[in-house]
């Protein structure tokens, strides 16, 4: 998703974001956030159903030869295996997973990275954990202790939808290094860069797992 030259610009803009405040902007993306299994259930089901009744109608109306028990078993096995599979893929676990679910394990996610990364060790409590999920198409923004006295959770909302209209238009780089660039004037307005004393507790790079 990222070549050399886009992971380049992202850290250019943590960097200039961070050169204005006490603030530590930590990008991270990751292809999922959770498995959702009942997915691959909920249509291997549906499908197998789905077969089982327009085989026992068939059957019904005569349209057809009678199909052998064996047969329609073996036709709704099938059904159901194909929509197991189907049911992996990221456009049916959009579409069938719970929206809720989805947003409780990207948040989850982001927690767990938080801690994972060491942004509730700066020195002030002024680590910004910027996640993007792939799969479940969500941003999640997570700040410490010391921001959240200061910036209500509502101010990342309108952030977090530029940056989602901005991959969905395949400008994710550009996006997301202006989210970046606008978390650090937000936080420079509450944390400013002190002279002498603005140490980079945390890495530059965009933070990407597979």
């Amino acid at each position: 998703m990222f070549s050399e030259h886009d992971l380049q610009r992202i850290r250019d803009a943590v960097r200039a974001a961070e050169q204005r405040t006490r603030g530590e902007i930590v990008p991270m993306i990751v292809p999922a956030s959770g498995i959702y299994r009942e997915t691959r259930h909920l249509l291997g089901g549906s499908l197998a159903l789905l077969m089982l009744a327009v085989l026992l109608l068939l059957n019904y109306r005569g349209w057809s030869a009678e199909f052998p028990p064996a047969w329609i078993m073996l036709a709704v096995l099938a059904a159901y295996l194909t929509g197991h599979y189907l049911g992996s893929w990221p456009v049916f676990v959009r579409l069938l997973a719970d929206p809720q679910r989805m947003d409780m394990k990207v948040r989850r996610r982001a927690e767990a990275a938080f801690y994972e990364h060491g942004l509730h060790r700066t020195r002030e409590g002024t680590g910004i954990l910027i996640l993007i999920s792939l799969l479940e198409r969500r941003v999640q923004v997570l700040a410490d202790k010391a921001i959240n006295e200061k910036v209500p959770p509502e101010t990342w909302d309108h952030l977090v939808q530029e940056l989602i209209h901005a991959i969905k238009k395949g400008r994710a780089t550009e996006g997301l290094c202006r989210m970046i660039l606008q978390c650090g004037e937000l936080l420079a307005q509450h944390f400013p860069a002190r002279a002498g004393d603005n140490p980079d507790e945390l890495g530059d790079d965009l933070i990407q797992q597979r």
